[in-house]
């Protein structure tokens, strides 16, 4: 366990959230979590649930005996589950869970868009599907609209912790946070004249730049 982690003060949660590689996650309210309400549906996908729920409402973090001891870390693999996917829901029918998303993506904890013309846009958290172990979380760029793949370390995150809808909903709720400029275009150019596509479709077709119709196909 890291010195950041040994500081960590509070319960499960507090330390879950502030493992290196968790920094997308919020910490969701226990308020939230106890309500059965927010759970319909859960106890049929995440295996252990009842013991995965005790571990993730507990007031304590694990000890150091406790993450070497591979009985608790087949209940933590199953926590980690059952968190995120209340997380997911949390982030987006929560106005709390909302607004800590809002507060990230603000502080540019979620990092920028690697789309240079996107000019350092902050991005949010998203998953492709709500299903587990279906791929990996990804970051959405609401300048370009696209999805990339985050940094190494976020690599073993699920994206159904996220889901799909979460920087949409957050986006929706607080829409003057979306950019207010179009992202810029790359525009293809060779000694500084711009490449048109007809002729960049042929370049590519014939192997060089002479027009089609010029290419000896017998030429050796």
């Amino acid at each position: 366990m890291s010195d950041d982690e040994e500081g960590v003060e509070g319960g499960w949660i507090s330390w879950f959230c502030s493992l290196e590689g968790h920094e997308f996650f919020v910490e969701v309210d226990i308020d939230y979590i106890k309500d059965s309400f927010n759970l319909y549906g859960l106890r049929a996908v995440v295996s252990n649930y009842d013991e995965a729920m005790e571990m993730i409402i507990s007031p304590d973090p694990p000890t150091d005996d406790e993450l070497q001891d591979e009985s608790y870390l087949e209940i933590y693999r199953d926590s980690t589950d059952l968190y995120g996917l209340i997380h997911a829901r949390f982030i987006t029918s929560s106005p709390r869970g909302i607004m800590l998303l809002r507060e990230k993506f603000i502080k540019g904890k979620f990092g920028t868009c690697p789309r240079v013309l996107c000019e350092g846009q902050p991005v949010l958290p998203v998953g492709l599907s709500e299903e587990l172990r279906s791929s990996r979380v990804k970051i959405f760029c609401p300048k370009c609209k696209d999805v990339y793949v985050p940094r190494g370390k976020y690599s073993d995150v699920d994206g159904a912790y996220f889901g799909p809808s979460a920087p949409h909903v957050m986006l929706t709720c607080y829409n003057s946070l979306l950019p207010k400029e179009a992202p810029a275009k790359y525009v293809p150019k060779i000694y500084g004249f711009k490449v048109h596509l007809p002729l960049w479709g042929r370049y590519k077709s014939s192997g060089g730049f002479f027009p089609e119709e010029e290419v000896d196909p017998n030429a050796k």
